[in-house]
């Protein structure tokens, strides 16, 4: 089990301190190991998030859509979007109507990709807290925001 103190060699003014460390120190942590587990299919966990959105919609999206429903505010998010497209990921259906309008939708390459991956990263990271302590865990982060 990891114990910040030790982790980072360090000791807290008080346990709210310590606690707020430790959840950013623990996002970082999460962050690297989604990072290196996406490296192998070639895209970001954030390019993931946009593939999941789009698969879970069922339909075509607009640019604003995709990046309020994104778990990670993304402020490069077209970017992102512009690397999924160049890959044949997603594609870019613009209105016959209003040549401002773009939606954006999941190509049958980006949903094989979603099947290729395995669904147990999330499950990883969490192994070590059991179905109660995962509820408690994400009651206290709601409590907090």
């Amino acid at each position: 089990m990891g114990d910040l103190e030790k982790d980072i060699n360090s000791k807290f003014e008080n346990n709210r301190v310590k606690a707020l460390l430790n959840i950013i120190y623990t996002a970082n942590w999460i962050t690297s190991c989604q990072n290196e587990f996406f490296k192998d299919f070639g895209i970001s966990p954030q390019q993931y998030n946009i593939l999941r959105i789009l698969n879970g919609a069922g339909e075509a999206l607009n640019v604003q859509t995709i990046k309020d429903r994104m778990l990670e505010r993304s402020p490069n998010a077209t970017r992102l979007m512009d690397k999924l497209c160049a890959k044949n990921y997603i594609e870019r259906l613009p209105s016959e109507h209003d040549r401002r309008v773009v939606k954006i939708a999941i190509t049958k390459q980006g949903k094989d990709l979603l099947k290729s991956i395995p669904k147990n990263l999330n499950k990883d990271l969490l192994k070590n807290l059991n179905e109660q302590e995962a509820e408690e865990l994400s009651n206290l982060l709601d409590k907090m925001r």
